[in-house]
């Protein structure tokens, strides 16, 4: 039970991750707001009551909250945290309604409630661009260097010395795209093109599917072709190119991502490997011991999957309430005040289920029940 005794330790790296991260996704929403006008009340990092803030010359409160999972923004017209109408906004005079977010033409409340997922983007960019510029990228030419006996990839003939140029059509630079490609197809076969003596040939090869032991003990189910690279390549970037390949990797990972999901959704990827609060904190903290570097790259993969998490079409989330607003441009009136209360529950109680179910495989995975068993018997 080494993770459950590192808690002070993961505790500490989870919540300075996650208040950088919070930060990032509501500015989003708060400069893009006050570029529009708005008035903005509260600008809290966690919910439920204030431990401490200030105010600062526009009026705006900003303010520490005791539940670190999150923050909001709340602006001049919001019942609350959920950004939900407060009652009497029709009866605002002409100066209120000037600076009410809910007044604003339904482009300005878009690209508000827009700004923070795209926030996260643009902070996993920046994160990695720097990076890529001090550190270098991961940049390992595709070439096998050593093939595992009894593997996927020597049934199919790969040999040491084949360079990988395409996968299923997609042109292929770096073996680390290959290792992506591969984890996400479990037991699918894929059509890998090699140079090979000078010339181009196609071979089909299917990666098996195996589980991957983590530092907690929890298991991953990941293809695996049986290949190793060559050797590992670190590339330093100019300023530009490494905004370039920071653009790219975001994309890359994003579409990672969400192919998972979908694999999960469709049945043909384990919902174990969903974590929750706690694993991230494990992961936040396993990130840290490994330098700042670490810590950087650990925090711009999760800014993606806040950004894209707050995407979903699901009520509650920034996502549905651009899914509201889509309807209210097609119908030219927004939806009616039950329909969206009705929208918001369901979401809120889609929100808590994935929650309790992220956490539950999260306890799992940690052996914490194992370890409270073992103490009473």
């Amino acid at each position: 039970m080494d993770a459950i005794l590192q808690i002070p330790h993961y505790g500490i790296s989870f919540l300075l991750l996650l208040t950088i991260l919070v930060f990032v996704h509501e500015f989003g929403h708060y400069w893009v707001a006050r570029r529009n006008g708005v008035r903005i009340e509260v600008f809290s990092i966690g919910f439920g009551p204030e431990m401490f803030g200030w105010n600062d010359r526009s009026g705006t409160r900003w303010k520490f909250s005791l539940l670190p999972l999150g923050g909001y923004v709340k602006m001049f017209g919001d019942a609350g945290a959920a950004s939900n109408p407060a009652e009497g906004i029709d009866r605002m005079s002409a100066e209120e309604k000037a600076v009410a977010f809910h007044h604003k033409r339904l482009g300005q409340r878009a690209a508000i409630v827009a700004a923070g997922p795209v926030a996260n983007f643009l902070f996993a960019i920046v994160v990695l661009a720097g990076l890529f510029m001090t550190q270098g990228q991961p940049y390992t030419p595709a070439e096998i260097g050593t093939v595992r006996p009894d593997s996927a990839a020597a049934e199919a003939g790969l040999r040491p010395g084949d360079r990988i140029t395409a996968v299923d059509g997609t042109r292929i630079d770096r073996f680390e795209q290959v290792q992506l490609i591969v984890r996400l197809n479990q037991g699918t076969p894929l059509s890998v093109d090699v140079l090979r003596d000078g010339r181009t040939l196609n071979v089909k090869v299917t990666p098996r599917v195996v589980e991957l032991q983590d530092r907690i003990g929890g298991t991953q189910r990941v293809g695996q072709l049986g290949v190793g690279r060559s050797g590992v390549e670190f590339a330093r970037h100019d300023p530009f190119t490494a905004v370039v390949a920071g653009v790219e990797e975001t994309w890359t990972l994003t579409v990672g991502t969400l192919t998972a999901v979908g694999q999960m959704i469709t049945g043909s990827r384990t919902t174990e490997e969903l974590g929750g609060p706690l694993r991230i904190a494990q992961m936040s903290g396993e990130a840290t011991r490994s330098g700042v570097a670490g810590f950087l790259w650990f925090a711009a993969i999760l800014s993606i999957n806040l950004g894209l998490i707050n995407l979903f079409p699901i009520p509650v989330l920034d996502g549905g309430h651009l899914l509201f607003y889509a309807a209210e441009a097609v119908r030219g009136k927004p939806l009616g005040e039950r329909a969206q209360e009705y929208g918001f529950r369901i979401g809120l109680a889609l929100v808590l289920t994935l929650m309790l179910f992220s956490t539950w495989n999260d306890l799992v995975q940690l052996r914490v029940f194992s370890f409270l068993r073992g103490l009473v018997t």
